[in-house]
């Protein structure tokens, strides 16, 4: 029965991903955010319930792959997809096409689960950037849009180019042949885990101070810290 409870947990994931798939649909950008966050926690206390119940299976894997291609595959690319439709039309684009670019990322993050899923070296490190950072990377643009409101962040963000910068950027970390930290805790020693408690501990000053933000400071801060560790 144990063995069952790690997939079950992960079905909560896809089931909060479909919900913000909904809201991304919809334009609510906020429960959107919700939702995609809860889909993140439970996608993380998932594998963690899998590990502390000694319970890993190649279900759960394959499981676990096909409703993050939900949660943070498919809603990051139609959250681009709305912002590019608020964004102005460049002279060149006439037929609105622009929003479909956002699209990209959904494919990007497809493409990664699929190598995740076949490679046998990243149990303890991450090759390329988990599809769960990207998807809080760019779900953060709205998110401070709506609550931080400041006039220059704001053009920014909703610049074209900016955001087809973001799409491009954000499909080559998702494939980038780098190895980033795994929030994986084998032991609580400081020692063989200090960068990742740095990284946490960095993380909670960049939400403090910035807020919303400070996520992309934090994805940043992760990719750094990654590269200096190694």
């Amino acid at each position: 029965m144990k063995a069952h409870i790690p997939n079950f947990i992960t079905l909560l994931n896809l089931f909060s991903g479909s919900i913000a798939v909904i809201y991304a649909l919809e334009g609510n950008m906020k429960l959107t955010a919700l939702f995609l966050c809860l889909g993140i926690f439970f996608d993380f206390f998932d594998g963690l319930l899998a590990r502390k119940l000694k319970v890993q299976s190649e279900l759960g894997v394959q499981l676990d792959s096909l409703a993050d291609m939900v949660t943070s595959g498919l809603v990051p690319g139609l959250v681009l997809f709305y912002l590019l439709g608020l964004a102005p039309q460049p002279s060149w684009e006439t037929h609105n096409l622009l929003p479909y670019f956002g699209l990209l990322v959904t494919l990007a993050s497809a493409y990664r689960l699929a190598k995740f899923n076949i490679s046998e070296n990243q149990s303890d490190a991450f090759i390329g950037l988990p599809t769960p950072a990207n998807a809080l990377l760019i779900i953060a643009l709205p998110l401070i849009l709506d609550f931080q409101n400041n006039d220059v962040i704001n053009a920014i963000i909703l610049n074209p180019w900016f955001l087809i910068g973001v799409t491009i950027l954000s499909c080559f970390l998702l494939n980038a042949p780098i190895k980033l930290i795994a929030l994986k805790f084998k032991t609580w020693n400081f020692k063989d885990n200090a960068s990742r408690y740095i990284l946490i501990l960095l993380s909670l000053v960049l939400l403090i101070v910035f807020q919303f933000a400070g996520i992309p400071l934090v994805i940043i801060s992760y990719i750094i810290l990654s590269l200096v560790s190694k």
